[in-house]
């Protein structure tokens, strides 16, 4: 498996538009985390942008894994961008 860095970019008002969403999400995440596929994924202070670390066989791989998640599905994940990433330590 690779890792990968994603970058991404929450609706306006996220916070109280994933209401609806937020268990199903966070079941999901701990889904993959102890599957050993997520590593850290979160929002940045300001609630703006989405940072994580993945484990995944390819990009296409976790740009599905993605896009299967209820916040890409319902638009409070707006966009992202998947970036190949070596761990030097």
């Amino acid at each position: 498996m690779e890792k990968f860095i994603v970058f991404g970019q929450y609706c306006e008002d996220a916070i109280n538009k994933r209401r609806p969403f937020r268990n199903q999400h966070l079941e999901r995440l701990g889904n993959l985390k102890d599957r050993n596929i997520l590593v850290t994924l979160g929002p940045t202070k300001c609630t703006k942008y989405l940072f994580g670390i993945f484990n995944a066989k390819d990009e296409n791989e976790l740009r599905k894994l993605i896009e299967n998640d209820i916040y890409w599905q319902e638009g409070i994940w707006i966009s992202f961008d998947i970036y190949p990433w070596i761990q030097a330590f």
